[in-house]
């Protein structure tokens, strides 16, 4: 094995070295807004700010939304700030503070290495002085309709607080099993709950603690996602099957199957509303927000695949007059409801340029036709949006190719950005390029799709980066894109065409934007990695390209990316000069058995198929150098995958170099790892591709 990366990294990040117009920590400081909510009534707005690791909540209000900040959190400690809401007198913002909410485990980090162990605490604050009160350590909280108690998640338990802090939290309830998904009933007097208990869960019922939990319709399914009608009478819930013990095929692919139902809480009869098409496309829909199930006026509205791309639906509240209310081939996805349950606003990757295709607009629709009317247009990016809560405006994030992801106000169709301030003046806005959308076929025919970063002065022979996104349901798109995640890596694009790369960004199968087949194809991932034909087509694609040096293609990515990325190295090292792999999985095979559950009947064949489908089986042509990185509390991608591939790179004796950061976790909460990981990849990819 090398020496130590920082060794390498202090000889080789000299001005003399690198001539740059601008360095990775300055197109990392911008302010990555996220949370962005509105007020349950009036119009004000708030969010949480990245500030390069420094995260506050800021606040807008009427008619100016003049950004104002809130809380004074002046430390880079890695505690994210997650469950904005405000109360509806408009007096308190509640939320968490801690934890990682994008990994498997949301628990406490300390990326810090503080020797105080971080907790994961509730918070509320008071809008008009500005003073925070610890409510409880917990997650997920709700604020009561008459904004004087909040509840949250705590262990999968439910505990109560005033808002005001002024007493401890208690347990609300007991209920066995893990409860979530809670909801208040429009009066505030019930909370509807889901309790989760393993092979089967249900919806719940609460009161108070005079009277017993009341189960709704109890079966051997899994009920989840309970939604209240507007007189609180009745309530919407989606139901899948149990989890049974029998075995069943590892390869094949199935129908996954859900329907909708609803029961009347007084008399706790109910029936089934929907059922799903018996079909591969009819499955419950994997996207963002699941059926994002909502009781609308007189309509209830839900999201499906069925017709080969996620759309919004609603039907009559008995079930009948089932409509298709976006129809069309691009993805819906930040689903909001109007206050008065009349319309629903969305973002979505299609509008009046082709290229649109890469890109996000807002767009409205009634609840009862199918008759979309578009919010935004034009070359930016506009995600998450929010109605204010006399729903007379609409707010998004926003951005473009050069700037960063702020909050605006969209008025009539303008965006207004609010916050622009808090960019830094020395931000390299202008010195950074428009990516260009281009697609190309895989060796089997498959329609590959990507963003093409070309440096302002075209040099002869230069080298270049085909980058990986993970997920992998992801889709990189013709600006900064709006999860913090992927900004990074946006960023560091710009840098290395800055200095001197053509990137690549591949949106590969498996990816979100492109339909159904090209998010669920065949064979993928473990099941013969076909995803992988459309890397290895984006480098021949590259390698083609005027004055691209086809000998320099380097690759990297994170993730899912970072397995992809391993994969290239292992079985063409030829094509890929060098690469940087982060936080990949390199091996694909696992124990697929569980307790009490016989083996599925193709688990030879999926055994073989996922050991071909590994990188660590191609480590003997595995050629191109390499760096690994990784952080130790990584609660996506097992460290062990790395620690693995390092120990059969040093029996093989195959030098290679490495980054390994203590205490952080898959998502760099820690806004000093981000720059490093970016610093340590720009430099390894240039040292290897580019003539000193």
């Amino acid at each position: 094995m090398k020496p130590s990366l920082f060794t390498l990294l202090l000889f080789c990040l000299s001005p003399s070295i690198f001539a740059q117009s601008f360095s990775i920590q300055s197109v990392l400081s911008y302010p990555f807004p996220s949370q962005l909510i509105a007020a349950p009534n009036g119009s004000t707005i708030a969010w949480a700010a990245n500030e390069q690791g420094k995260r506050n909540i800021y606040l807008a209000k009427a008619p100016a939304y003049e950004a104002i900040k809130m809380t004074a959190f002046n430390e880079d400690d890695g505690q994210e700030l997650t469950s904005l809401s405000i109360s509806a007198d408009g007096n308190w913002i509640v939320f968490v503070r801690g934890g990682d909410h994008g990994g498997r485990d949301g628990g406490p980090v300390n990326a810090a290495s503080s020797p105080i162990a971080p907790k994961m605490q509730v918070l509320s604050l008071n809008i008009k002085d500005k003073m925070i009160k610890v409510l409880g350590e917990g997650d997920h909280p709700l604020i009561s309709p008459d904004s004087k108690t909040v509840i949250f998640d705590n262990g999968g338990q439910i505990k109560s607080v005033p808002l005001d802090g002024s007493a401890a939290a208690s347990t609300l309830f007991y209920a066995k099993g893990t409860n979530s998904s809670y909801k208040w009933s429009p009066d505030g007097k019930k909370l509807v709950f889901v309790c989760n208990r393993a092979d089967h869960s249900y919806i719940g019922i609460f009161v108070d603690q005079k009277i017993p939990v009341q189960w709704l319709l109890p079966s051997f399914s899994r009920d989840v996602t309970p939604a209240w009608s507007a007189d609180g009478t009745e309530i919407a819930f989606v139901r899948l099957p149990g989890l049974g013990t029998e075995a069943d095929s590892t390869l094949a692919r199935k129908h996954q199957p859900w329907a909708i139902w609803k029961v009347n809480v007084n008399t706790g009869k109910g029936k089934q509303l929907y059922k799903a098409p018996e079909t591969i496309r009819g499955s419950f829909p994997a996207m963002e927000g699941g059926a994002n199930l909502l009781w609308a006026k007189e309509r209830i509205v839900f999201t499906s695949y069925q017709d080969g791309w996620p759309h919004l639906y609603s039907m009559k509240t008995n079930g009948s007059d089932q409509k298709n209310l976006t129809p069309g081939n691009f993805t819906v996805e930040n689903i909001k409801l109007s206050n008065d349950k009349k319309a629903l606003v969305f973002a979505a990757n299609t509008g009046k340029n082709d290229d649109d295709l890469d890109r996000r607009h807002i767009y409205r629709v009634p609840v009862d036709q199918s008759r979309m009317e578009l919010i935004t247009l034009g070359k930016g990016i506009e995600a998450y949006p929010v109605i204010s809560g006399d729903d007379k405006s609409i707010f998004c994030l926003s951005a473009n190719a050069r700037q960063p992801l702020l909050p605006a106000f969209i008025d009539h169709g303008k965006l207004k950005l609010i916050g622009s301030e808090l960019i830094p003046k020395d931000f390299p806005s202008n010195a950074m390029v428009t990516p260009e959308h281009v697609s190309f076929k895989a060796m089997d025919g498959n329609d590959v799709y990507g963003q093409l970063f070309s440096p302002k002065k075209v040099v002869k022979n230069h080298p270049a980066i085909v980058y990986v996104h993970g997920g992998p349901q992801r889709q990189m798109l013709l600006g900064w894109n709006p999860m913090d995640y992927y900004s990074i890596d946006y960023a560091l694009n710009q840098y290395l065409v800055s200095i001197g790369f053509t990137v690549l960004s591949v949106n590969y199968r498996l990816g979100l934007g492109y339909g159904y087949d090209f998010h669920k194809p065949l064979n993928a991932g473990a099941q013969g990695a076909s995803e992988y034909q459309d890397i290895k087509a984006a480098g021949e694609w590259l390698a083609k390209q005027p004055n691209i040096n086809p000998d320099k293609i380097g690759i990297y990515g994170g993730s899912y990316g970072g397995y992809l990325t391993a994969l290239a190295l292992g079985k063409d090292s030829k094509l890929f000069a060098a690469g940087v792999d982060i936080h990949g999985v390199n091996n694909r095979f696992g124990n697929n058995s569980t307790a009490g559950k016989a083996p599925a009947p193709d688990a030879d064949l999926a055994e073989k198929i996922a050991i071909k489908s590994s990188p660590v089986t191609y480590v003997n042509t595995w050629t191109s150098p390499t760096l690994i990185i990784h952080a130790d509390d990584d609660r996506n991608v097992a460290f062990s995958q790395s620690v693995d591939l390092a120990k059969r790179f040093e029996d093989k004796k195959f030098e290679f170099e490495s980054l390994v950061i203590p205490d952080d976790t898959h998502h760099w909460m820690k806004f000093s790892n981000g720059v490093k990981v970016s610093e340590a990849t720009a430099d390894f990819l240039k040292r290897k591709l580019m003539k000193n």
